[in-house]
């Protein structure tokens, strides 16, 4: 937790509070190795975190505790991931700079500004469209650029811009959505939570050249449920740059 002697704290406690917290998601990867395999995340993985100021991802009532190795209310039923499962997820996307990607759920826009730092674009999709627009707005005004935001059903994707070398979903859902599995390039790598508010598993699935899929479970985890609206107009309303 950041504080100081006055209610709001400062630059340097928030970069004292960053570098802990690369500590601490360090640790944890080392902890959860029996489980992912993955003893150590990539360190331009962790370099990316590290440049991404989560403080400005969170309501401004918990700035304070932004750098907590947690996940906060975002308001709308959502929440800013646990930084530790961004680092993850996005270590298992395998990131390289030409990438381009996809990214489903996009709630206050911490992972998309992550993944920013390491592919050439992203796309975001986001089912509120009160947190899509304010998403958009704070990516813009950050200046990350190479992130587009949309207003519209995860689950189908943004099909104009597939396919995509890899899809980050930030949300469970009960199966796979297919459209997700069509629009994922042959060689390229599908993160997301399945399962039920009963138990849930973080999955990888690859796609492999000749378009066989290939799925392997990697953590227990717990997120928000993937949103289905009942309606959403085709390509909806764009509420990106």
């Amino acid at each position: 937790m950041v504080t100081s002697g006055s209610s709001e704290p400062t630059t340097d406690n928030f970069e004292c509070a960053r570098r802990q917290l690369i500590a601490e998601i360090a640790q944890e990867a080392r902890l959860a190795a029996s489980f992912t395999g993955r003893p150590q995340l990539a360190p331009k993985v962790l370099e990316a975190v590290a440049r991404v100021p989560r403080h400005e991802f969170v309501h401004d009532r918990d700035r304070a505790f932004a750098y907590l190795n947690e996940p906060l209310p975002i308001g709308h039923g959502q929440t800013i991931s646990q930084p530790y499962i961004v680092a993850l997820m996005t270590d298992l996307l395998a990131p390289t700079p030409e990438h381009v990607v996809l990214d489903v759920g996009t709630g206050s826009g911490y992972q998309a500004a992550v993944l920013s730092r390491l592919v050439r674009q992203v796309y975001s999709v986001e089912v509120v469209p009160e947190l899509a627009a304010h998403a958009a707005e704070r990516l813009s005004r950050l200046g990350y650029d190479n992130v587009e935001v949309r207003y519209g059903d995860g689950a189908r994707g943004w099909p104009s811009h597939a396919p995509f070398d890899g899809i980050l979903v930030a949300a469970a859902a009960e199966d796979v959505p297919a459209a997700l599995i069509d629009q994922l390039k042959a060689g390229g790598r599908l993160i997301i939570p399945i399962g039920t508010e009963f138990g849930q598993s973080l999955q990888l699935i690859e796609k492999d050249a000749g378009g066989t899929v290939r799925q392997r479970l990697v953590l227990p985890v717990a997120f928000v449920p993937l949103v289905r609206p009942y309606r959403l107009d085709d390509e909806n309303s764009n509420a990106g740059r």
